[in-house]
């Protein structure tokens, strides 16, 4: 008797479950036209999209011929520090000297030993679609977070995108690593979790230094929320990490790990350029060039963080009530805390400025990115650009990405789209925080 009472005491919770998921899914089969319209259904889309995605990427992996890039040359790289070489100058692979920072050492070397040697390919490619999956569920959770985009979009996001199949499972490139070290520091920024979100994020830049893109958005962030005093310890973790993560190298060549893991002045070749095409290649390589791009991507990061990213902050009172500006600050008030839109929009936006602007692109790159732009589309839309129109952008970028070898017309249309989002960003309408909309319903 005492067992059936425990039996369904413990089924108790377990029904309840059951009953609210059901009452859910029939509410979300009444609103079925909404379904793909409304935000708060992204979870659902998203589940939905996920295993769809399972399917898929095992399809890739099993019917679509891996490519050999640049694996074999990882491989040899991490087995040169395998081998006892801490020289940074010493090592290299089939495609040149090593030029990534310390984390993607050990990453690559776990990989080297998981797929024997780096000789099992379809381990690797296993490996990688787990690492997608996890992108994705960590892309949906952001927008599930700021509740901004129509879940229609995430379909041209993940099932529609053969670039970004083929660069995670069929090339194997160290980007996706270090993009989902990034959507993880933005999950715990999201969640309140500076430290551990600085942590992070130094971790996805000791993999690839192209997520330094976003650093002037969590510059700009931490200041806000923190004060200069409040941010230093928090800068500090990514300082130290770098440096613990660095410490054999530097210590065997100081300036060799430096200069070659952190090399912002390296020469790309113009061959493999997806953005610049149209350009000859005598000014693709001028550096004159170089320093034009560099000091309108400044500027512009500076407009933004001065007129776009920064608001006033109106005092919000203990009960809620919005304080006025110019009246006398009432006791016990506080700055409303930086809302989940304002801290994607920022990094999101850093990080977009930088490609827009990047000395050259390559195929690659293109998860730098990806999943960022229905963000950047749907988020603060202006007026005149419809879902049509936003579409069409979003086509257009994966079509100049798909185009092998780029051509002219292809790297100006992805020009053309990277403007009008940049021009969305800097038109669309930028509303208040939640905090300040609540407080003004109640007056």
């Amino acid at each position: 008797m005492a067992a059936g009472l425990r039996k369904r005491g413990r089924a108790g919770p377990a029904a309840r479950a059951v009953g609210l998921c059901g009452q859910w899914l029939r509410r979300a089969w009444q609103e079925r036209r909404l379904l793909l319209l409304e935000p708060r259904y992204t979870l659902l889309v998203a589940a939905c999209l996920c295993l769809a995605e399972v399917g898929i990427t095992f399809w890739v992996i099993h019917r679509v011929a891996y490519t050999e890039i640049d694996w074999k040359a990882y491989m040899a790289e991490v087995e040169g520090v395998i081998n006892g070489t801490y020289d940074y100058t010493q090592l290299r692979g089939d495609t040149g000297p090593l030029v990534y920072p310390a984390g993607f050492v050990y990453i690559f070397m776990g990989l080297y030993y998981a797929t024997g040697r780096g000789t099992d390919i379809r381990m690797a490619q296993h490996i990688f679609a787990v690492l997608y999956l996890a992108t994705l569920l960590l892309v949906f959770l952001i927008y599930h977070q700021t509740c901004k985009v129509p879940p229609f979009v995430f379909f041209f996001m993940c099932c529609a995108s053969y670039r970004v199949h083929s660069i995670f499972v069929l090339r194997l490139f160290n980007d996706p690593v270090a993009m989902v070290l990034l959507f993880l520091s933005i999950n715990l920024l999201l969640a309140q979790r500076w430290s551990w979100g600085c942590c992070c994020f130094s971790l996805a830049v000791s993999v690839k230094m192209n997520v330094l893109l976003f650093a002037p958005g969590l510059l700009f962030l931490l200041l806000t929320q923190f004060g200069l005093r409040g941010a230093l310890p928090k800068l500090g973790i990514c300082a130290v990490l770098q440096v613990v993560l660095g410490l054999p190298f530097l210590l065997e060549n100081p300036v060799g790990y430096v200069s070659r893991s952190f090399d912002l002045g390296r020469q790309f070749l113009f061959r493999w350029t997806v953005n610049w095409r149209f350009l000859p290649e005598a000014l693709f390589l001028h550096r004159a060039f170089h320093l034009a791009l560099l000091t309108v991507h400044l500027t512009l990061l500076l407009l933004f963080a001065l007129c776009r990213w920064h608001r006033r902050k109106y005092p919000v009172t203990a009960e809620g009530s919005l304080q006025k500006e110019g009246s006398t600050p009432a006791p016990h008030t506080q700055p409303y805390p930086l809302n989940h839109g304002k801290i994607v929009s920022a990094l999101f936006t850093s990080n977009f400025i930088g490609i827009c602007f990047s000395r050259s692109l390559h195929y690659q790159f293109y998860v730098w990115y990806f999943h960022t732009l229905p963000y950047l589309l749907w988020a603060t839309p202006a007026r005149w650009l419809t879902h049509l129109l936003r579409l069409l952008v979003l086509g257009l970028i994966e079509l100049s990405w798909n185009t092998y070898p780029s051509t002219s017309c292809s790297s100006g249309a992805l020009h053309m789209c990277h403007a009008v989002i940049l021009l969305q960003l800097w038109l669309g309408p930028q509303p208040f925080p939640k905090t300040i909309q609540h407080s003004k319903k109640a007056h």
